[in-house]
């Protein structure tokens, strides 16, 4: 039994509002440097403008920091949130919050959307939002009990830097018997030791009789966490019902949630199978389509993917329901049970591994040129005790075995460790060396950006093949899809504000697969659009998977296929039940762009957000190396003859190859032309006067800085 103290050193006792609509109407600030709590109005123009969630979330960030704020500043905030329609039991995927702080990987702003039950029970405890700035002098637990109406702070000495060991401590701690009514936010020893930590958020599975996870993964969320000293944030709550968000229409909810919870439950096992299988059913898609990412993205095909597919995770997870907030019919959350690691400190012991999920599967297997699924669930476990995000721990080992591949680095660089693409054993020991952080494994946690200047600056590897292959954008490392042949998605993770991560524009299945954008204007045209309604979901506590992974039957036959437009009807009756805010799909658009574009000045503001910063490595554009051109040389040949006019008989590959960038290149440049003037940017990628007085956010400190950067 872990012994463990923890002291009290300040408690708010609160008088715990009434929702109303959705809103608790405050927020709760928490001045961990001096054990200061503090409660804040929620004002009409808040909910007018930001709406809740990461609207929020940015709102009271810009508020906390300056432009010259750095991540491991005391100022720096951590701002979690739900939404005004997180905590509904009844209609699919309502169980998120967000998480928002500057990055350690990117310098600006990022956000996490992660499930797990912490967000609505900070809702419902009585706040939309909570906001941790300062630094503790030593490790600390905030409470929010919304049982008891008190937040508490405790100073604590003795308990585990492991997160599940930490999580499960905590739930049984504060529980009171009643373990569902608990939700922890933690991480672990990697997220102290590197640059890509992350979160652990909590759900307690009553089969399971375990607390399960969650992760808020981009950006070295965790690493923020770990450096202000707090050991976790835990939430208490009672019984959840459709009443407890007192919604504005009760009867309205109920029917527009019946209507897509049962379109889920009759369409899923047709189409997508996630509650069965989760995301794995996207391994095999993506490798159908030559889009699986392998050795760092050099291939997108392998003949043993299907090692890595569903039905092998068929046979492997655990059955049961598996969603990660009350009534969500989607239940994709599956685990592994009585898995054994063969090594680490859980070495021999039987655990409970939650997932893994697409983006592990591919990142922390296919991209490191490994198709065994057991280690796959290996990595996936350390990296959560860890607090470690899977999808920059994968993209940045494979960019160090290419980089060991091709001898820009060596034995004598990493520590005697053989780096090779498929080396198991290498892959597992660096994650461990991140989790204690020695050795190479200390390095790699940096992630993809500052190994390109460590590698050149120490190691004398070439800058510019290492600028081709390093596969980050404005510091963020990519997440799990090849590119190559996707303009679209290219735009979708060059133009995404935080960086490459998929759940701002995830383009590559409808444009690859469905084929649902084939103009270079309907490109263009989604990369305004899609945005601008995922921004939507992260404003309001949602998940976007019950949004267009599983589609009316019916969906191919309509004007725009691409936007399930049947589902984005019913969330814009969702929205109106809750909130008494009547609203129609358009204006689902207008009420996220002015958080989007409110997110791009706050770029600006740290330094960034401008086209320049849109760029991305060539490798997500087209082929870097011979090999890869060859691998679709057919294709690529094809393309130079017919649609660039190139004669290419007595050509060589590299000859190809120049010229096939030269020419993708110039296409991705178009688009970004095309986006910012559908955004209503500049074409150096800055909002407007015009757009932002539009959008209602011309607040005098934006044109400001509007002004400073030449837009008046």
């Amino acid at each position: 039994m872990t012994q463990f103290e923890m002291k009290t050193i300040k408690t708010l006792d609160y008088d715990r509002p009434a929702i109303a609509n959705g809103y608790a109407g405050q927020t709760l600030c928490c001045d961990i440097a001096d054990a200061e709590i503090s409660i804040k109005p929620v004002t009409d123009k808040m909910k007018a403008v930001f709406i809740g969630g990461k609207g929020f979330d940015l709102w009271l960030l810009w508020n906390a920091v300056s432009n010259t704020t750095r991540w491991n500043d005391s100022e720096n905030t951590i701002c979690i949130a739900s939404g005004p329609l997180g905590g509904t039991p009844i209609y699919p995927g309502s169980g998120k919050s967000i998480v928002t702080t500057i990055s350690p990987l990117t310098g600006s702003v990022i956000d996490s959307n992660v499930g797990g039950y912490f967000g609505p029970y900070l809702k419902f405890s009585g706040f939309d939002a909570l906001e941790i700035k300062g630094k503790a002098s030593q490790d600390i637990v905030i409470f929010v009990d919304g049982i008891e109406g008190q937040v508490q702070i405790l100073e604590t000495v003795g308990l585990p830097d492991d997160s599940y060991d930490l999580s499960a401590i905590l739930t049984d701690h504060f529980a009171k018997g009643k373990p569902r009514n608990i939700s922890v936010v933690s991480t672990g020893p990697g997220a102290k030791n590197t640059l890509i930590g992350c979160l652990n958020f909590t759900w307690y599975d009553l089969k399971r009789k375990r607390a399960r996870y969650k992760q808020a993964g981009r950006g070295g969320i965790g690493t923020v966490f770990a450096d202000k000293k707090i050991k976790a944030i835990v939430a208490r709550w009672d019984t959840v019902t459709v009443k407890t968000n007192n919604p504005a229409d009760g009867d309205a909810l109920k029917e527009v949630g019946r209507m897509h919870s049962r379109e889920i439950t009759e369409l899923d096992p047709k189409q997508n199978e996630m509650s069965s299988i989760g995301t794995t059913h996207l391994v095999t898609i993506m490798d159908d389509f030559d889009l699986f990412p392998v050795n760092n993205f050099q291939y997108g095909r392998h003949p043993e993917t299907g090692n890595l597919g569903q039905e092998i995770y068929r046979r492997i997870f655990d059955t049961g329901f598996d969603g990660c907030w009350m009534g969500c019919t989607v239940a994709c959350s599956h685990g592994v049970k009585d898995f054994v690691p063969l090594t680490g400190p859980y070495q021999g012991t039987k655990v409970f591994v939650d997932g893994p999920e697409y983006e592990t599967i591919a990142g922390c297997g296919s991209n490191l040129g490994i198709f065994d699924p057991h280690f796959v669930i290996e990595m996936n476990f350390y990296c959560d005790a860890y607090g470690l995000d899977t999808i920059s721990v994968g993209t940045s080992i494979a960019f160090a075995m290419e980089c060991f591949e091709m001898g820009l680095i060596n034995e004598n660089h990493t520590g005697g460790i053989n780096l090779s693409f498929g080396n198991r054993a290498a892959a597992l020991e660096i994650v461990h060396q991140m989790a204690q952080g020695e050795g190479f494994g200390r390095l790699v946690g940096q992630g993809v950006r500052r190994m390109k200047f460590i590698f050149s600056k120490d190691y004398g590897a070439d800058p510019d093949i290492m600028q081709d292959i390093g596969m980050e954008a404005k510091g963020l490392e990519f997440s799990e899809y090849m590119t190559k042949e996707s303009l679209a998605q290219q735009g979708g993770y060059g133009l995404a504000l935080k960086g490459p991560q998929h759940d701002e524009a995830w383009l590559i299945f409808l444009d690859m697969v469905h084929n649902f954008m084939p103009t270079f204007e309907q490109k263009a045209e989604a990369l305004h659009w899609f945005p601008m309604f995922r921004t939507w979901f992260g404003l309001c506590g949602l998940c976007k998977l019950p949004w267009n992974d599983i589609i009316p039957e019916d969906n191919k036959d309509t004007p725009e296929p691409a936007k399930v437009m049947q589902h984005v009807q019913w969330y814009a009756e969702y929205f109106s039940a809750v909130t008494g805010r009547q609203t129609t799909p358009d204006d689902l658009i207008s009420i996220s762009e002015a958080v989007y574009n409110f997110q791009r000045i706050f770029n600006l503001k740290m330094g960034f957000g401008r086209r320049e910063h849109d760029n991305i490595p060539y490798r997500a554009v087209g082929p870097v190396l011979a090999v890869e051109y060859e691998s679709r040389q057919e294709r690529y040949d094809k393309q130079l003859v017919e649609q660039y006019k190139v004669e290419i008989e007595d050509k060589s590959t590299a000859e190809k190859i120049a010229l096939l960038r030269q020419f993708r290149e110039e296409q991705y440049e178009k688009l970004k032309d095309a986006v910012y003037k559908r955004r209503g940017w500049t074409q150096n990628g800055i909002p407007t006067i015009e757009t932002v007085k539009r959008l209602g956010i011309d607040f005098p400190e934006i044109l400001e800085l509007l002004k400073s950067h030449g837009v008046e």
